[in-house]
């Protein structure tokens, strides 16, 4: 197959250090090969891009292999070409020789054409899709530690959860908060009812009458204190994404034109597929 790049690498990437060839020579020609091991921090991968510019590199590809490529790619951004493909693919194109080293394999790939980038959004939508993807994680969190919650109180036959629809709602939270701080009376936490619970007085003190140990008001106390942690940390980080999203307002409002697509949905989809559609040779893709 005829070769379609003059200048071109490939970048075998590691956790603690990247392997590159760099393969030099007009199509049709045999090319020069060039190989050089650096480090992966961030003076040894400008070092890295110095000695690509320096050999006049035009376009260096890489496997899209765990999150180490990332640093790699955030260095090299906006000055060669930069092609990120799939490992799977990469690593099963037909006729690659088991000897053959990994980036000089890469570079012929990439000098043949034969590497199908993978989409890697601009620095703007890479950053909102970090705070969206966190956000989602802290959420999952929060859902893990309220259900152990919900577990220790039925280890000590607390059935708040089957009278109060929201056990961590205004009147939940403060009797959840009262029962940690060591609080035994049920009509007294019962009291702390707010709104339409106060209706439910009688069932609230006997779904608060149980055995709570010493070590499970000790543990609750710790998962409030974990669970209001969460809830700062989310809204700091609606706070930041509101800030990002600010570039790209106009695709957001008309994301949220699509029925049951609300901030932080619109949010999501703009974090995972970018405002360039034009990256995407279909529809379906």
């Amino acid at each position: 197959m005829e070769a379609l790049l003059e200048r071109c690498a490939g970048l075998d990437v590691h956790q603690a250090s990247v392997v590159c060839c760099v393969l030099i020579g007009a199509p049709g020609r045999r090319p020069q090969k060039l190989l050089r091991s650096f480090g992966t921090t961030t003076r040894e991968l400008e070092a890295l891009r110095a000695w690509l510019a320096e050999h006049g590199v035009t376009h260096v590809g890489m496997e899209s292999t765990g999150v180490y490529w990332k640093p790699v790619y955030a260095v090299l951004e906006g000055h060669f070409d930069l092609i990120v493909g799939n490992a799977h693919h990469i690593k099963n194109v037909p006729g690659r020789k088991t000897d053959v080293k990994d980036a000089e394999w890469i570079a012929q790939l990439v000098r043949h054409g034969l590497i199908t980038k993978s989409f890697v959004p601009p620095p703007a939508i890479r950053d909102l899709r970090e705070l969206v993807r966190c956000r989602r994680t802290l959420i999952e969190t929060r859902t893990a530690m309220r259900n152990r919650v919900l577990k220790l109180l039925e280890g000590a036959n607390i059935k708040l959860s089957g009278v109060a629809s929201d056990v961590f709602g205004v009147s939940g939270w403060a009797m959840l908060e009262a029962l940690a701080a060591g609080t035994s009376a049920p009509a007294e936490m019962a009291g702390l009812a707010r709104g339409r619970m106060r209706r439910k007085a009688a069932e609230l003190e006997a779904a608060l009458e149980g055995r709570v140990r010493e070590h499970q008001r000790f543990l609750l106390g710790m998962q409030l204190r974990g669970l209001e942690a969460i809830e700062r940390d989310l809204e700091a980080l609606d706070a930041r994404i509101e800030a990002q999203l600010e570039p790209f307002r106009a695709q957001h409002r008309l994301l949220m034109q699509i029925p049951g697509v609300d901030r932080l949905t619109a949010a999501v989809i703009l974090a995972e597929i970018g405002t360039d559609m034009d990256a995407f040779a279909t529809a379906q893709r």
